[in-house]
């Protein structure tokens, strides 16, 4: 697998919508996070009348003979509350009590050529509930820090068929089994037991992926029955590369790649940097407090913004990255 390329994406896709500008806690933008690849707990979704997704589900076609090798990484964010022993005389710009923070996750599919994956294989992931209590020094201020987070459990079933001589179709089913320990009907709690921003890298060796966007002929049809639902799958690595897959929760195309202009992770997609680091720039010196007490992350964001010299910030407006001629129209 092209890891590098695609874990690059797949950092960019992690956290796309994590924080929303201008960053800081109070925003009302930041209020209702977490909008992208959310997979949550099946009490919630039937308290909600079944319209939230407890499942994720892709199908893609591989191309290669049966000794094919497969394998493929599940990724989420697993949600954590940070609260201070500053919350009882908390201002109104200071961290809220609560606050949700992210911890990255990785269910690791082994290795496993496709013949002997011909039927169903599933694995079963947890990762438990758990208490830090620590210290932290943010913005000079030394804080007694609890994070909290829940038991989020979950399966991953992957199933193989014969599609025709030398081509096999995929299915991956990832379900969110954990065991709410809140209200069915608050959302805040059951975003602590779901997989957040959740996708997939899928590889082969030994043989290549088919793309679903632009299929070969030969392959279009089953190429639209492949059903996908909550993630769609897109090559990566370099052009023409076929042996790693993202299974993306966003909107992508096959082979994206990040900005070389872009300074660093902003965690809003890669196309919109000068937008948002102008935005930072416009924020008061409260606010930037504010930042600097709710996240690291966040705070990463902001101290990176201000040290930007002037040369990497116009890098940042427009950039042509080539040109065709226009379809001259024929007599």
């Amino acid at each position: 697998m092209n890891l590098a390329r695609a874990d690059q994406i797949a950092k960019a896709v992690l956290y796309e919508g994590y924080l929303l500008y201008p960053y800081r806690p109070s925003s009302v933008k930041n209020r209702q996070r977490w909008n992208f690849g959310v997979v949550y707990p099946p009490a919630y979704s039937d308290a909600q009348g079944g319209d939230e997704t407890t499942s994720m589900r892709i199908e893609c076609l591989i191309c290669g003979d049966a000794g094919v090798v497969f394998q493929g990484k599940l990724r989420f964010l697993h949600l954590q509350t940070r609260s201070s022993s500053q919350s009882q005389t908390q201002t109104a710009s200071s961290l809220p009590d609560g606050w949700q923070e992210a911890v990255e996750r990785d269910v690791c599919l082994p290795a496993c050529s496709l013949d002997k994956l011909l039927g169903h294989v599933s694995h079963t992931f947890s990762f438990p509930a758990r208490i830090q209590d620590d210290t932290d020094d943010r913005a000079g201020e030394v804080e007694r820090v609890v994070r909290r987070q829940e038991t989020v459990s979950g399966t991953v079933g992957v199933s193989v068929e014969r599609a025709g001589k030398d081509l096999f179709k995929i299915s991956i089913h990832v379900h969110n089994t954990s065991v709410l320990a809140g209200s069915p009907a608050d959302r805040d709690a059951a975003l602590m037991q779901s997989l957040v921003s959740t996708h997939l890298i899928l590889g082969v060796e030994g043989g290549e992926f088919a793309s679903l966007l632009e299929p070969p002929p030969e392959l279009q049809e089953l190429a639209t029955r492949c059903q996908n639902v909550g993630a769609w799958p897109v090559l990566v690595g370099e052009p023409g590369q076929r042996d790693t897959l993202l299974a993306s929760p966003i909107i992508l195309y096959d082979y994206p790649q990040i900005a070389p202009e872009s300074p660093g992770d902003l965690f809003d997609g890669t196309e919109i940097d000068e937008i948002l680091s102008l935005r930072i720039m416009t924020l008061t010196d409260e606010e930037k407090r504010e930042i600097r007490q709710s996240d690291d992350r966040a705070r990463q964001i902001l101290e990176r913004t201000d040290a930007m010299p002037a040369e990497q910030f116009m890098k940042l407006h427009g950039v042509v990255r080539g040109m065709r001629p226009l379809k001259e129209d024929t007599p």
